[in-house]
């Protein structure tokens, strides 16, 4: 069977960050850095803040958690599009929050008129992503800036990037963008999908320096270990060959898009590393009938699946499997 379900990227690590990762083993035995500070410092200087501006820890969602600990008492209010990661109502819940859920527009994209109009005095926390998990469809900076100048100063709005990387260029930074302006917002990303190091994990956070400083308060002892950060520091030197491998996903994705539309299938506008297909009562029975067939994806009951851009050969499996199920 071959595993489309997880977003993760398919190509080992870089051999730089393996041979980090390996000479980072031989002091297990020490405790790391708690702060991990030498990556914090590696990831400001790489975006141009400061030190005080960037957090770290184990992967976006336990960065996620840490935000959700920090803000969200029993009874407030946490807004955000639905479908979206599927973590968010669960860390409502856990913290006895309520959830204020906005349905998305037809086009899969994120109504944020609707987002902004739904914040009340008892709303905390607004969380957008972007590009959204499941359907891969993506903000612009200028339309989260217009959402940003209507929603009270008092709410933390969290722009949660786990797949920046695969984002087009053009839809802007909102670190860069909207961060300078804004110090209720916050940036969240992870070294999990193009930085192939889901099995390590290393989130970060950009924000303010109070909130970035509240956060830290909730930051589990050493929960970026000492692996994690040497993957980290190798990854930030490499760059370059990082955005080759994800130009090379990009242009798988962009592949398989042509197979599906060709097929008749008719598609978001991703911006990930996966694609989004709406199959509404289909989709247990896809699901199941593609999984039977060795390709296993990521159903959503009575909505969709989302499918990873994998190898060449695992997404030409992928397009002859669903030609073979959906006849």
């Amino acid at each position: 069977a071959i595993k489309l379900a997880s977003n993760e990227n398919p190509a080992e690590p870089l051999p730089a960050i393996v041979e980090a990762i390996t000479a980072a083993a031989s002091g297990a035995n020490r405790y790391a850095d708690h702060r991990a500070t030498a990556v914090r410092q590696a990831l400001a200087d790489r975006l141009g803040v400061t030190l005080e501006q960037v957090t770290v820890g184990n992967g976006t969602v336990g960065l996620l958690q840490q935000l959700w600990l920090s803000y969200v008492d029993p009874g407030d209010e946490v807004i955000y599009p639905w479908r979206s990661f599927e973590v968010y109502p669960v860390y409502t819940q856990e913290m006895a929050g309520t959830a204020v859920t906005v349905p998305l527009r037809a086009d899969l994209g994120f109504d944020l008129d609707a987002v902004v109009d739904a914040v009340t005095d008892r709303t905390k926390l607004v969380v957008l992503a972007t590009p959204d998990n499941p359907t891969g469809v993506a903000c612009t900076t200028a339309e989260l800036r217009a959402a940003l100048e209507r929603i009270p100063a008092g709410v933390i709005v969290c722009i949660d990037e786990a797949y920046r990387e695969f984002l087009d260029p053009s839809f802007g930074d909102p670190v860069d963008e909207l961060l300078p302006d804004f110090p209720n917002a916050i940036v969240t990303r992870t070294m999990s999908k193009a930085h192939g190091l889901a099995g390590v994990r290393l989130g970060y956070a950009v924000g303010h320096p109070d909130v970035i400083a509240t956060i830290d308060k909730t930051l589990v002892p050493f929960a970026v270990n000492a692996l994690a950060q040497a993957a980290a520091l190798a990854a930030i030197e490499h760059e370059d060959d990082i955005r080759r491998s994800v130009d090379g996903i990009l242009s798988e994705r962009r592949r398989v898009e042509a197979a599906l539309r060709a097929a008749g299938w008719s598609l978001p506008d991703h911006q990930a590393n996966f694609v989004w297909l709406d199959l509404g009562e289909r989709t247990d029975d896809i699901a199941l009938a593609l999984e039977r067939r060795g390709v296993v994806v990521r159903p959503f009951s009575g909505e969709g699946i989302r499918v990873t851009i994998g190898t060449p050969a695992e997404n030409d499996r992928f397009v002859t499997a669903l030609e073979e199920v959906s006849r």
